[in-house]
C-alpha cells in the first residue's frame, strides 16, 4: 500500500483552513493527560478570521497556537517508538513545518525539521492562544 496516494493532506482537513503549516513553527511537544500539545507560530492568511494586518518590521501574521491531539495512543519518530507518550514528546524536537498528513490507517504524520513524527490520536484541533 502506498501511503502518499491514500494520504489526506492539512489543506484539506477544515481544522486547517486560511493558516499555512508550511509557513509555521513548531516551539515545542508536550503530554497533558491524553492530550498531545504541539506549540507553534501559526502562520495566518488573510482569509483567517483572526488575522491581523503585519506590522511593517513583521511583513506576514504571525500569532502563537496549539495543535492539540486528543486522545493520544501512540507517538513516535517514523522508525522507533516508545511506550511512554510523555518522554517521547518531550524529546522531541522544535522546527519548520514541511507537511502534515492524515494517513490511510487514520494516524497523523507531521514531518519538519524536527524528523517525521507520527501520532495516532483522534482528529486534532488547532486553537490559538488567548483566543
Amino acid at each position: 500500500m502506498n501511503d502518499s496516494l491514500e494520504a489526506t493532506d492539512w489543506r484539506m482537513l477544515r481544522e486547517f483552513a486560511a493558516v499555512d503549516l508550511t509557513q509555521s513553527y513548531v516551539l515545542s511537544w508536550h503530554m497533558e493527560s491524553e492530550t498531545l500539545f504541539v506549540d507553534i507560530d501559526l502562520f495566518l492568511t488573510p482569509e483567517h478570521p483572526f488575522f491581523e494586518e503585519p506590522r511593517p518590521a513583521e511583513k506576514v501574521c504571525i500569532r502563537p497556537a496549539f495543535i492539540e491531539f486528543p486522545y493520544c495512543e501512540g507517538l513516535g519518530l517514523e522508525h522507533s517508538s516508545d511506550e511512554n507518550l510523555h518522554a517521547t514528546a518531550n524529546g522531541l524536537d522544535h522546527g519548520s513545518i514541511e507537511s502534515f498528513r492524515r494517513l490511510a490507517d487514520g494516524r497523523y504524520e507531521i514531518s519538519g525539521e524536527f524528523g517525521n513524527v507520527l501520532v495516532n490520536s483522534e482528529r486534532p484541533l488547532l486553537r490559538l492562544k488567548g483566543q
